[in-house]
């Protein structure tokens, strides 16, 4: 039987998934982690075969806590829960390892089915986020300037947008002030953007992040 790992903040929403679980037959045992760091201690503990990952966490970013899972548990499966599929955060999650990638919206049988599909040992990537993948394959057809930034980029790049300090960043991600800086100028230059109110204002206008 699939043992599971959910990792989410919010109480409801956890009550919800393990109610769909629990009404497999596939499904083994279900456990639960409020935050990235009590999901790598638990992980580390029981190794469960599928990880349910919201990306949208305080603390670790949603790519960090893949690419620390996948270090220290390298058959973990891991299937990105997210709000939205806007480009480039599929393309990304995957690349650091994610196995799956769902939007929230999804139903119930959808679901299942991509925690067995990702369980077989094959990846599965919902509708959503399926067509931005196609479309930011296809030349010319980018529909956003942030499918540039690398996963690390992208890491730099939210915690600058929700006001982190560049030593606090560095010490989250395990990096060197320097090294942060370097990406902040990279991102900024990537982007086109003169200053990190500019960065935040496009993060905004392409839903990457919300208005405070």
């Amino acid at each position: 039987m699939i043992q599971i790992l959910i990792i989410d903040d919010q109480v409801l929403v956890r009550t919800g998934l393990r109610y769909i679980l629990d009404k497999s037959k596939a499904i083994g045992s279900v456990l639960e982690a409020s935050s990235g760091e009590a999901a790598l201690s638990c992980d580390r503990k029981f190794r469960p075969d599928i990880i349910l990952l919201n990306i949208d966490l305080p603390g670790l970013t949603g790519f960090e806590i893949t690419r620390r899972l996948k270090r220290i548990h390298p058959q973990a499966k891991i299937i990105i829960l997210a709000v939205h599929a806007k480009p480039p955060y599929p393309a990304r999650l995957l690349e650091a390892g994610a196995s799956g990638y769902l939007t929230r919206d999804c139903d119930a049988r959808e679901f299942l089915l991509a925690i067995k599909t990702v369980a077989s040992g094959q990846r599965y990537i919902g509708n959503d986020a399926a067509r931005q993948l196609a479309l930011s394959m296809l030349p010319g057809k980018s529909e956003s300037p942030f499918e540039d930034l690398s996963a690390r980029e992208m890491e730099v790049m939210l915690k600058l947008s929700d006001g982190n300090r560049i030593p606090d960043i560095a010490s989250l991600l395990c990096l060197s002030p320097k090294t942060v800086s370097t990406y902040k100028y990279r991102i900024l230059g990537k982007l086109g953007a003169r200053s990190e109110v500019d960065m935040m204002r496009m993060a905004m206008r392409y839903g990457l992040v919300e208005a405070g």
